[in-house]
């Protein structure tokens, strides 16, 4: 995956290009604000379907897929940190994590409190999210989306409201996790590479 057209100014690496995303391998796609970062990922994600060219997984065309065919696809293959989270209001932090998690039993309660003390948020599972900071809220993200198996990790922007210790943190429970699965990592940021290593970099 994938072959995508874009409306653009200047070079890209993704847009009016073919371009290939291995399995196992990481990617750090770089663009300024408005050059379409998150509809990228929406578009890999299989949200949106306006766009021309062509997005296909395991030779697979995204587009052609109907909702069950999407649904295994983001329970198996893609899991995703979306920029606005999208995380329950209603619900706990805990439950936000469980929802996920109970698709698949990917992760026992003891490996979801153990990654939440890592993220310093174990004190705050029981709270909902509008109670809760937006760099609590995307470290509750990000241990939602590693709570399922996946072939890709995408992630939107996750560390923009995160200090330089609890990126470090989630930089080491990513790593880890990408290395005991052998996941491919795809990140879009506006030029950070948050200190993690990548086989490719990316202008979007």
């Amino acid at each position: 995956m994938p072959l995508l057209d874009h409306p653009k100014i200047g070079k890209s690496d993704v847009w009016m290009s073919k371009c290939t995303f291995r399995k196992g391998q990481r990617y750090l796609i770089k663009a300024p604000s408005g050059r379409g970062k998150s509809s990228f990922m929406h578009l890999l994600y299989g949200l949106r379907r306006d766009y021309k060219g062509r997005i296909s997984i395991d030779e697979t065309e995204v587009r052609k897929m109907n909702s069950e065919d999407l649904a295994a696809l983001r329970k198996a293959k893609l899991s995703i940190v979306f920029q606005d989270l999208r995380l329950f209001p209603q619900l706990t932090a805990l439950e936000n994590i469980q929802i996920k998690n109970d698709l698949t039993n990917h992760k026992t309660m003891d490996e979801i409190r153990q990654m939440a003390a890592r993220l310093n948020v174990v004190n705050i599972l029981d709270q909902t999210p509008t109670t809760l900071s937006y760099g609590q809220q995307q470290r509750i993200a990000l241990i939602r989306a590693l709570c399922q198996p996946f072939d890709y990790l995408l992630l939107d922007e996750p560390f923009s409201h995160l200090d330089v210790a609890n990126i470090s943190q989630a930089r080491s429970l990513i790593d880890e996790e990408l290395k005991s699965t052998g996941s491919g990592l795809i990140i879009v940021s506006l030029g950070s590479d948050y200190e993690l290593k990548f086989d490719y970099t990316m202008q979007l």
